[in-house]
């Protein structure tokens, strides 16, 4: 029987990815994979990795690129896992890199990255089944 056995990679969009991988690698503590480089030299894409083998791909976007709306059909977002009790000292972490918890729920805060991306820093209530 043929099937998937998980996250591959997932890919997000980004202006500026230098900005970007001081916010993923930087701040959130994601490790580079590596660094793709365009012809002429230039980084294209930067992989950091997001767990179980899956890596996050940074993109740079077009340029004039027209941005997806935040509530229409698409991805919403993505969420890393933390760990229920660092939970304040992420949303300290956050704030004062300038990257305010922009909403909440029990379980996940919600950040955005420099280009408007949602990010979830989620845990379970109890240990994680």
């Amino acid at each position: 029987m043929i099937g998937s056995s998980g996250i591959h990679h997932l890919a997000v969009l980004v202006t500026d990815l230098d900005r970007s991988e001081r916010f993923y690698a930087g701040l959130l503590g994601l490790v580079v994979r590596t660094r793709h480089p365009e012809p002429d030299g230039s980084v294209r894409s930067v992989w950091v990795e997001i767990g179980g083998g899956a890596f996050l791909a940074i993109e740079r976007a077009r340029p004039g690129a027209r941005k997806r709306a935040p509530e229409g059909p698409g991805w919403h977002m993505f969420a890393l896992s933390i760990r229920p009790e660092d939970r304040q000292a992420w949303r300290s972490k956050l704030q004062a890199a300038g990257h305010a918890v922009v909403r909440e729920t029990g379980y996940t805060l919600y950040v955005e990255d420099p280009d408007g991306n949602l990010v979830g820093l989620s845990h379970y209530p109890l240990p994680a089944p």
